[in-house]
Parts: C-alpha cells; sequence; structure tokens
C-alpha cells in the first residue's frame, strides 16, 4: 500500500472517530476507490489493526484458528444478504472485529461480535472508537441469545464445523421460528436445516439463507 492510500486510511479513521463519520454509502464508495489488490491492507490501516495475536489454549477444540475474513467476502454478504442499518448482526468468531467493524461501516447495522478467545477481544479495543455502534464480546457461541439478543443477521467466516456447528444451527433454530432470520456463510458449507433456505445472487466463498419465518 502506498503513501497516499496510507494517508487517506488515516484521514478516513480521524472522521469515522469525530464527529464527520461518513455515511455508509459514503464508506463504500472510499472503499470501492481502494485499489482491490490493498484494500484488505487499507481498512487494517482504517481500523488501526496493526497485529493479531496468536490463537491461545482457549481456543476450543474443533474451532477454527483466527483469520481475518477478506474485505470482498464481507462486502458480497453485504450485498447479498440486503443488510441495512435496521439490523442486528451476529459476528460469531469475531476476532479482533475486522468484519464486525466492516460490517457496521458498509451498512449503518449495530453489530455484535462474539469472540471465545480473551486475548483477540482485548486486541479489538483499538475500535472503541466504534462503540456503542460495534461491540466485541468475549463468550461462547453456543450462548448465543444470551450473549447477543435479537439478532437479525449471523455473520459466519467458518469459525467452526461439525458438531460446534450443529449446535450453533439448532441454537438458532428456536428463534427463527419466532423472528425472520438471515445467515450469511463465507467458506461454511451448511448441514441441511428445513427451515433455511439458500438466496440466489452469490458467488465463490460467500452463501446466504434465509429462514423460514422470513418467506
Amino acid at each position: 500500500m502506498n503513501a497516499t492510500l496510507r494517508e487517506r486510511a488515516a484521514a478516513l479513521r480521524q472522521a469515522i472517530s469525530g464527529a464527520a463519520r461518513p455515511s455508509p454509502a459514503g464508506f463504500r464508495a472510499a472503499l470501492d476507490s481502494v485499489p482491490f489488490a490493498d484494500r484488505d491492507a487499507w481498512v487494517d490501516a482504517v481500523l488501526g489493526l496493526t497485529s493479531i495475536p496468536d490463537d491461545g489454549p482457549d481456543l476450543p477444540s474443533g474451532c477454527v484458528p483466527y483469520l481475518p475474513c477478506p474485505v470482498a467476502a464481507v462486502q458480497e454478504a453485504v450485498d447479498v444478504a440486503r443488510i441495512t442499518a435496521a439490523d442486528v448482526v451476529v459476528d460469531v468468531g469475531a476476532g479482533v472485529g475486522r468484519a464486525a467493524a466492516l460490517l457496521h461501516l458498509l451498512t449503518g447495522a449495530r453489530v455484535i461480535g462474539l469472540e471465545v478467545q480473551r486475548e483477540l477481544v482485548e486486541a479489538a479495543r483499538s475500535l472503541e472508537f466504534l462503540h456503542p455502534a460495534v461491540a466485541i464480546i468475549h463468550g461462547d457461541a453456543t450462548a448465543l441469545e444470551a450473549l447477543a439478543p435479537g439478532g437479525t443477521l449471523y455473520f459466519l467466516y467458518c469459525p467452526f464445523s461439525g458438531a460446534r456447528l450443529a449446535r450453533l444451527l439448532d441454537e438458532l433454530e428456536p428463534l427463527a421460528l419466532r423472528r425472520p432470520l438471515r445467515l450469511a456463510c463465507v467458506d461454511l458449507p451448511l448441514p441441511p436445516r428445513p427451515w433455511l433456505t439458500p438466496v440466489d445472487g452469490a458467488s465463490g466463498a460467500v452463501t446466504v439463507f434465509t429462514s423460514a419465518a422470513s418467506s
């Protein structure tokens, strides 16, 4: 990333931190003006994310080590799932909060990130300038509704698979019977569930589902 892009990132970070926070459309325009190959580094600079702690012993068995979700995948999830400022997004396996912050800045939605590794939650303190719109909470996704109530969309960038993923879907099913839900999954095939329907329009690694109550 060249010096001009770094300067633009610093200026936007200052604007977001102050009274001149751009609208979601304004942030999207700024992001789209960055060369595709530089967007991940540019977003990190805007958010002040300089390093990521190593995974620790509190990473449960069956969980995937943390790796930031590509910016392009977050943008596609926003578009296909039609996330708006009216949504409450729950980012399952939020890490240091990069995708959570990006989801908010692109849409205006309130975002709650759940992360089981305490050191990653501590690292997310660099995002305090986005509070209360973005909150990264230390906790396990198996206590989903208690920790992040009222979610309308659940964002999953391959946080785990197998039994833990099945438990998450079991946790979501009764919620989906009470209110419309969407799931935006990146690099995460879901086991079939009768209450989930895939949405057309996604490509590549992103898949979006709606609950039966959404139809």
